[in-house]
């Protein structure tokens, strides 16, 4: 099953006021492991940028003046997408903005039918636990020291990994390695059973071969003459 994990970052909280996309960050997964292909970019919000919001992710107009429009990298955008479950962090937040953009295209818009939100699945599975990206990935181990500020793309790479401790996916590959390991232990055993030498058959002459015989026929109830 392929899955795209998304975040995007904003220039506020609420596209019904003006504010715009951006960054938008994507990482594939096939089978909930990631692939390694991932999908990134900064994108030219015409208006400006609340200092609130540059505190949170460190974007400003000057940087993003000359980045593309969202109409510009819709259709590579929504290509890559294909088909695939959309795995967020707070889907309704995303996909809103998200699809406040594909409005003004008047394309069709994104289902929320099509996502899986993870902060709906880590109350599900730890209730009253806190359920933000922090949290979750303090709750696994999951290393952010790189993450000063946030990012659409290395939010997006967190969110995998937190994905995939919530769904159990890797448990699964410790499944998948002891399984490996076992066929490991069948190829070694073979190889040592191939390597040992064959046992030689006593060979018996036939002056031996009769000898034996007759004291087998001397022998009562002999198991030989059953």
């Amino acid at each position: 099953m392929r899955k795209i994990v998304l975040d995007t970052e904003t220039t506020g909280l609420n596209p019904l006021d003006g504010h715009r996309i951006i960054e938008i960050g994507c990482v594939e997964l096939e089978d909930n492991i990631p692939t390694g292909k991932e999908w990134h970019t900064y994108l030219n919000p015409e208006r400006a940028v609340p200092e609130a919001a540059q505190a949170v992710h460190g974007l400003d107009q000057i940087f993003l003046s000359n980045k593309p429009l969202f109409k510009e990298i819709y259709n590579d955008f929504i290509s890559f997408l294909g088909e695939a479950e959309l795995v967020i962090h707070n889907a309704k937040f995303d996909i809103g903005f998200l699809n406040n953009e594909i409005t003004m295209l008047k394309k069709p818009l994104i289902e929320m039918t099509k996502t899986i939100d993870t902060v709906h699945l880590a109350r599900k599975l730890m209730p009253g636990a806190a359920a933000s990206l922090d949290a979750l990935c303090k709750r696994f181990n999951i290393d952010i020291s790189k993450r000063e500020k946030h990012g659409a793309l290395l939010d997006a790479q967190l969110l995998a990994e937190v994905y995939l401790e919530l769904t159990g996916g890797r448990q699964s590959s410790l499944v998948l390695e002891g399984t490996e390991e076992k066929s490991y232990k069948k190829q070694l055993e073979d190889s040592i059973k191939e390597a040992k030498p064959n046992i030689l058959k006593a060979i018996l002459t036939e002056e031996e071969l009769n000898r034996h015989n007759k004291l087998i026929k001397k022998i009562n109830s002999s198991v030989w003459l059953k």
